[in-house]
């Protein structure tokens, strides 16, 4: 079966849990979603995880998830939580959030 060739936009939290700060994660993360067209932000957490909040096409937030697996060369993931919802429609770029 093939996929329509636009689909609604959704919208993904993920949680990045391993060697993830320090390591240049979060520009990783930026660039990579950027670059798939996606929008919303990263940013660290106080406990050494990472998080992103991300809007797009399914397709472009899967990918993004595979590349976050692999990371940057210091990083070591060691676990990706994703929780799938609806788009908001609310971010137009995808940021760094401190």
């Amino acid at each position: 079966m093939t996929q329509p060739a636009h689909e609604q936009p959704v919208r993904a939290r993920i949680v990045v849990h391993g060697r993830v700060q320090g390591v240049g994660f979060r520009a990783f993360a930026a660039g990579v979603a950027s670059d798939l067209r996606l929008v919303g932000g990263v940013w660290n957490h106080p406990d050494g995880r990472v998080e992103l909040e991300v809007e797009g096409q399914k397709v472009g937030i899967e990918m993004l998830e595979r590349q976050l697996r692999i990371g940057p060369s210091a990083a070591q993931v060691a676990k990706i939580e994703t929780k799938w919802g609806t788009a908001t429609g609310q971010y137009s770029v995808f940021e760094i959030w401190y």
